[in-house]
């Protein structure tokens, strides 16, 4: 399994981060301490998708941050991002890995208790669990979840969990004390007026959180 630091996963939205753009905003929540970004952009065409996971890659680089692509396998694979998160809709894990193989990081999304017996877990590198709450970024989500689903989910895998929907500066800390390793955010940093300062407060957050639960 490949060593993965969750603490502040930041999913891109090209609408939310308006004026500024995706790359500067992915840049701000690297030097606030993002651990990790996921390029999503469902309506963007292959081509348009792999210069920014190339543009994105670069920029992350130097920071250490690994870039994960949503779905795409072949856009991560052409742009050698470091790894790809599926849904349960997506390419399933078995086939993902077979593409990515074993050094790239695989992510899988789980929206309900019944999703961890429907794949093997042993080819995963994290989960995605959630919505947590109930969010406007991700208009086919599954139905919210609440703090006690996550907690259920959390107790029932050894696997490192990233908490998705709805999270922000005001309920992370309750994230990890439900047993997240991290909090994924899309408008908590892309439509903050400060994308580095609120990446920041946000790690600063879960580094407490995390030291509070051990």
């Amino acid at each position: 399994m490949n060593a993965v630091d969750l603490s502040v996963y930041l999913v891109t939205d090209r609408g939310l981060s308006g004026v500024r753009g995706v790359r500067d905003v992915v840049l701000a929540a690297a030097r606030g301490g993002a651990t990790m970004v996921q390029l999503r952009d469902p309506e963007a065409k292959t081509r348009t998708l792999v210069v920014e996971a190339r543009a994105l890659a670069g920029l992350l680089r130097p920071h250490r941050i690994p870039l994960i692509v949503n779905d795409r396998v072949d856009v991560a694979l052409a742009a050698d991002a470091d790894g790809v998160h599926v849904g349960q809709s997506d390419m399933d894990v078995r086939d993902a890995r077979a593409l990515i193989g074993p050094d790239r990081i695989l992510g899988l999304s789980i929206t309900e208790e019944t999703d961890l017996d429907r794949s093997d877990l042993t080819l995963v590198d994290y989960l995605g669990v959630g919505p947590v709450f109930a969010t406007p970024t991700k208009v086919d989500a599954a139905p919210p979840m609440g703090m006690a689903g996550l907690k259920r989910i959390a107790a029932r895998t050894g696997l490192p969990i990233v908490a998705i929907g709805g999270l922000h500066a005001g309920n992370a800390a309750d994230a990890i004390a439900a047993g997240a390793a991290g909090v994924s955010v899309v408008s908590a940093i892309c439509a903050a007026p400060d994308p580095e300062l609120a990446t920041r407060e946000l790690a600063e957050i879960v580094r407490a959180a995390r030291a509070g639960r051990a």
